[in-house]
């Protein structure tokens, strides 16, 4: 008996927690069904704030669980339009936030005032793709007062207006209230049936309490209302998708017209072209700038006697080997921007010091500015080979591409939801990085990439005999063409090919832990050097920074209401 008395005042506790101070006293609610397909609702509110309040909100359920009478599942979205509470300042959500939302909440109130005792409040809104279509009928099923209000309602009445020539009765009009679920119509409502109104007014003593509802459920004809359908169903769901067809079908003509290359047919050829550095040949051969072409400039700088190269072995046992660069010449006052940023940033700006060394290891995290702007220096250095049009074309583009990123992401946004938004700023994202080779090369451009092809094959196929005799008429050939073997990505197959032909490797590198090193011995040592060379002449200083995480706590017009 204690524990009942126990269970009695917690239950009044609750249901005093859920009341929320305020308690309706009045409430009509007035819908005219339109044939269109939608209805326009209009509910009154005569209410009493027993303590200070701001003001109520409504909440409209607007996602549902669909069942038909086969046990087939499917959702359905409502959309709640032409919003409106006369005399109240009141907050709604935009369309597209309700196609994020499965519920939509009207805030009616002021926060800078309170009011209390007898209020009352009037809600319009219009209800769109609420109709139940089926084959013999369509259904009206609307929840006039939904389940979850946060209050007591002590009197509730409606109206219903049907089009012309659409007649309730009780054989098609019924109207339910209780608690969820409940199957037999109310007895607690006086039901009128006029012409084509449906209306009923709460009996004496009647109160719908919180977690109780009142609901009308009426079947029309066929053919009465329409169905509310998009002109295009797809659109409707998919447009975006058609968005990026058109995106990627315009981008596609820029290209083919601006950025498509010629075809070049690879031209047989032993050797790299004369007037090109192996950095400007890796930039063309693919026309991006790596850090990798850069790094091909000191095999290619050795070859030229400007400088040697010395393999330090790892000291200690946790130690790690480094590089040993030294300046044996000036490098020449005409050669490129970049091979001049490269090499100053090396052995600083007094070309006229021999025998300046410098470690690999120290350029760690201070060298990379020097690479990037020589990767800029290098790009720029290469336009003289590709179309002046097409540059200005791929400048364009960049613009154009940020502002249909931020423009249809938008249109996605409000038509068709989050999913949409993100596709298109993923493919505008992906469209920005292909723009990077928005380039084309002038007819100076394909001869030059002919050669480069033809060399390139060579690298990847050359024959022992073959190489026996370019050795033969050029016995430094392997080191005149290793820079460029390292910036096609080929430096390891090119010097396998070398192993067996009895060759010594180029004088310029040389190890503190072997007075000679064979070929083999070179290609790894070297092959390691260079890997360490990129890894500190491009790495930047690391950022700190902190993070923190944290944790977070039957028919339509479902929904309900409170007060704040």
């Amino acid at each position: 008996m204690k524990n009942c008395y126990y269970l009695l005042l917690l239950l009044l506790t609750l249901n005093t927690g859920l009341a929320q101070d305020f308690t309706v006293k009045n409430y009509t609610v007035d819908i005219t069904v339109h044939k269109e397909g939608y209805f326009d609702v209009v509910e009154n509110y005569d209410l009493n704030f027993e303590i200070p309040k701001h003001g109520i909100y409504r909440t409209i359920q607007t996602k549902y669980d669909l069942v038909d009478s086969e046990g087939n599942k499917s959702t359905r979205k409502i959309r709640i339009s032409k919003i409106k509470v006369p005399d109240y300042k009141f907050e709604a959500p935009f369309d597209f936030v309700q196609k994020m939302q499965d519920q939509m909440e009207i805030k009616i109130g002021d926060k800078d005032i309170t009011l209390v005792g007898p209020q009352h409040y009037e809600i319009k809104y219009r209800v769109h793709n609420a109709f139940l279509f089926e084959d013999s009928q369509i259904r009206f099923y609307w929840n006039i007062k939904p389940e979850d209000w946060l209050a007591e309602f002590h009197q509730v009445s409606f109206t219903i207006r049907l089009p012309d020539n659409v007649f309730p009765s009780k054989e098609n009009s019924f109207v339910y209230s209780g608690d969820r679920g409940t199957s037999t119509t109310t007895t607690e409502m006086q039901l009128y049936y006029a012409n084509n109104e449906f209306s009923g007014t709460s009996k004496a003593e009647f109160v719908s309490y919180p977690g109780q509802s009142v609901t009308v459920l009426i079947n029309l004809p066929l053919g009465s209302v329409k169905e509310e359908k998009p002109l295009w169903p797809f659109w409707d769901n998919y447009g975006w998708v058609f968005l990026i067809g058109i995106m990627l079908f315009a981008f596609f003509r820029v290209w083919w017209k601006f950025g498509k290359d010629q075809r070049v047919i690879a031209t047989t050829s032993y050797y790299p072209p004369d007037s090109l550095d192996p950095a400007m040949v890796g930039f063309l051969i693919n026309d991006k700038d790596d850090n990798s072409d850069l790094i091909a400039l000191i095999p290619y700088w050795g070859s030229k006697g400007l400088i040697r190269l010395e393999e330090i072995p790892k000291k200690g046992l946790f130690g790690s080997k480094d590089t040993k660069i030294i300046r044996l010449q000036s490098l020449p006052l005409d050669s490129p921007a970049y091979e001049l940023e490269i090499f100053k940033g090396l052995f600083g700006d007094n070309n006229n010091v021999v025998g300046t060394e410098v470690l690999v290891s120290s350029l760690k995290d201070t060298f990379y500015t020097k690479m990037i702007k020589a990767r800029s220096q290098l790009k720029e250095s290469a336009q003289p080979y590709y179309e002046a049009e097409s540059k200005k074309m791929q400048g364009i583009m960049y613009v154009a591409l940020i502002a249909l990123a931020i423009g249809l992401t938008v249109v996605g946004l409000f038509f068709w939801g989050p999913v949409a938004a993100v596709a298109i700023v993923g493919f505008c994202v992906i469209l920005i990085f292909v723009n990077r080779f928005m380039v084309k090369k002038n007819a100076k451009g394909n001869e030059l990439l002919s050669e480069l092809k033809g060399f390139k094959r060579f690298i990847k196929v050359a024959e022992e005999n073959r190489l026996k005799m370019l050795l033969k008429d050029d016995p430094h050939y392997f080191e005149n063409t290793l820079g460029y073997a390292l910036a096609f990505g080929m430096f390891e197959q090119w010097a396998k090919k070398f192993r067996d032909l009895n060759i010594p490797p180029p004088d310029w590198y040389t190890s503190t832990s072997s007075s000679s090193l064979t070929m083999n011995q070179f290609s790894k040592s070297f092959s390691n050097a260079m890997a360490s060379t990129k890894s500190n002449m491009v790495s930047s200083p690391s950022s700190s920074g902190s993070s923190g995480g944290g944790s977070s706590g039957g028919g339509f017009g479902g929904g309900g209401g409170g007060s704040w």
